[in-house]
């Protein structure tokens, strides 16, 4: 199994992490939420392994323009997934599944360097 990297193709950080996947010569396998959206399965499974402030991207610009009422939406699993599925660039990005199926939220190089 390679290990799965989740987010946007065209963001900065992603581009980081595929330069770290690349520079060690490590397969991965890349899933852009803008082509297939995650489904409810996939984060709810992020949501418990990582937690709900792990998966949630609260620093970026689509959670800052939502209104309070939305990003109260973000603070409970059950009604974070459905917004997180309908605006998924405020899913943290990368979020790896590593081949011994742990995971990781946001770009931490030392870290995902130890496991690649």
């Amino acid at each position: 199994m390679k290990t799965k990297i989740y987010g946007i193709k065209n963001c900065n950080t992603m581009k980081k992490t595929f330069a770290l996947f690349e520079e060690a010569g490590k397969p991965y396998e890349f899933v852009d939420y803008k082509k297939q959206k995650p489904d409810t399965a996939l984060l709810g499974k992020f949501i418990d392994e990582l937690g709900l402030e792990q998966v949630v991207n609260k620093r970026g610009t689509t959670f800052r323009k939502l209104d309070d009422e939305t990003k109260s939406a973000a603070e409970s699993k059950a009604t974070a997934i459905p917004l997180l599925q309908e605006k998924s660039s405020m899913i943290k990005r990368p979020i790896l599944v590593f081949e011994d199926g742990s995971m990781q939220a946001g770009l931490d190089e030392a870290s995902i360097k130890s496991k690649i």
